[in-house]
Order: structure tokens, then sequence, then C-alpha cells
């Protein structure tokens, strides 16, 4: 991955060095720095279970999406599909799907290389952040707010969600079986 200050550079985005973090609008000294800092010091002791797995990549999902200046234009896709695989589909995603999720939107945009999804505005992107995980005393109220936090960003990004069922609809017949789906209630 690139340097996040190089990828909003050629994205156009000049990035502050103090103040809130400019792009999900967490109450931060150093903006997006210490954003970045928080969110690499979430620890998901609970990910070791499959039920609790999904945690994992969902912060990952909801933290890339609240900055898409930091990543490159088609990661937004990616994150954004997972979400819904994960939330709307109840996947328990694995790490050996998400090559699988990338090569599938690889083939996408061969046909759609000017497709963006357009970010919603900043700050706008869900009212939790990183900032609140770090709340959780346990790793079942983490895992809970890691879900919370996944489906604010989600339904920011609603505009782009057609494009990440219709993307979901079509990998869906690539997961392998025996990939388990959650119980509904999550």
């Amino acid at each position: 991955m690139q340097d996040y200050l190089d990828q909003a550079a050629k994205n156009g985005v000049v990035i502050l060095p103090n103040g809130r973090c400019q792009c999900c609008g967490a109450d931060y000294e150093r903006g997006i720095a210490e954003c970045i800092d928080t969110f690499n010091s979430i620890e998901l002791v609970q990910a070791q279970t499959i039920e609790n797995l999904p945690a994992r990549f969902l912060r990952v999902d909801a933290h890339a999406l609240q900055h898409p200046e930091i990543h490159g234009r088609w990661s937004n896709h990616f994150h954004l599909t997972r979400l819904h695989l994960i939330l709307k589909k109840n996947i328990v995603w694995n790490y050996k799907l998400s090559p699988l999720l990338s090569k599938h939107i690889n083939a996408y945009k061969l046909t759609r290389p000017d497709e963006y999804l357009i970010p919603p505005p900043l700050m706008r992107r869900g009212n939790m952040t990183s900032l609140d995980i770090l709340k959780a005393s346990q790793s079942v109220e983490c895992s809970e707010l890691i879900f919370a936090w996944a489906n604010e960003v989600y339904e920011a990004w609603n505009a782009g969600a057609g494009v990440a069922a219709y993307l979901a609809d079509g990998f869906r017949p690539s997961i392998p079986s025996g990939v388990r789906h959650l119980d509904a209630g999550h």
C-alpha cells in the first residue's frame, strides 16, 4: 500500500497536521495521523473464533470508507462490497475470500474503467469512528461496536449501495461451499 500522504496528494487532498480528522471528523489533536494510529491500535482479542472474525474485516472496511482520500479509488468498491456481503448477506468472511473478491472487482473494472463511487461528504461518513471503538472494555462489546460502526458507514455510502449489491451478487457464486453465514441477528 502506498503511503497515505502520497495517496492523498495524488487525490489532490492536503492533509492537515493537527485538529480533528479531516475525513471522519473524530476529535483528535494530530488529525488524520492520530486517527490512523488509533485505528492501528484497536486490538481484537475475540477475533480467533469464526463468529467474531467478521469484526476484523469490518473495522478495516469502515475505516477505509471513512478515509477514501488516502486510498486508491477502486478500494471503495472492494470495501463497500465486502461490507455488503458481511452485513447484508451474512457471509462469515475469511482471509481466503479477499483475493477472490479483488479478482472479481478487477474483472468488473475492465468494462467500467471510469466508474467512480462518490464518497459521502467529509465528516458525514457515519457518526462512529475508530475513537469510539476504543471505549469498549470487553471483546464482545468491541465486536458489537465494530458492527455498529460498519453499519453506519455502509448507510452513509448509500449512493454506492447499488453497485456494491451488484458486485456482491456477481461474486456470491465464487464463494466456496462451506463458507458459513452469520445468524441473521448480528
